[in-house]
């Protein structure tokens, strides 16, 4: 029982130290400033959708609601 937990203990140190390589991370601040410009695209298209959905909602309002 002792060597299974001892095995285990080992596997788990190598992963950690695997991981810990590999997840090292670097601020670029030129790399930043490129993003920014993806970012401004994905939140563009972001406020696209969100206008379809509202004016969907209106339209669907507009043909099914009840008249007066």
């Amino acid at each position: 029982m002792m060597k299974m937990f001892e095995l285990f203990r080992a596997a788990l140190t190598a992963q950690t130290a695997a991981a810990e390589e590999t997840a090292k991370m670097f601020f670029e601040p030129g790399r930043f400033l490129e993003m920014l410009r993806y970012m401004g695209v994905g939140m563009l298209i972001i406020f696209v959708l969100i206008g379809i959905i509202i004016l969907a909602t209106l339209a669907i309002n507009k043909v099914f609601s009840k008249s007066k």
